[in-house]
């Protein structure tokens, strides 16, 4: 499975408000902007600044 593209239309990052690609083969979304990667576990984001790795 993968996250709907309704999901992916509304998620932002949580720190910039910006835009976050999804990228399906890695399991994250990255915001270009701050360079962060959000995990995407069990097809659930895990919208957590803390959580986010560098991208």
């Amino acid at each position: 499975m993968s996250l709907a593209p309704e999901l992916l239309e509304i998620l932002v990052c949580p720190k910039c408000k910006g835009d976050l690609e999804y990228r399906p083969d890695e399991q994250v979304l990255v915001c270009a902007a701050c360079r962060l990667a959000y995990p995407v576990e069990d097809d659930i984001p895990i919208m957590l600044i803390d959580e986010a790795r560098p991208a």
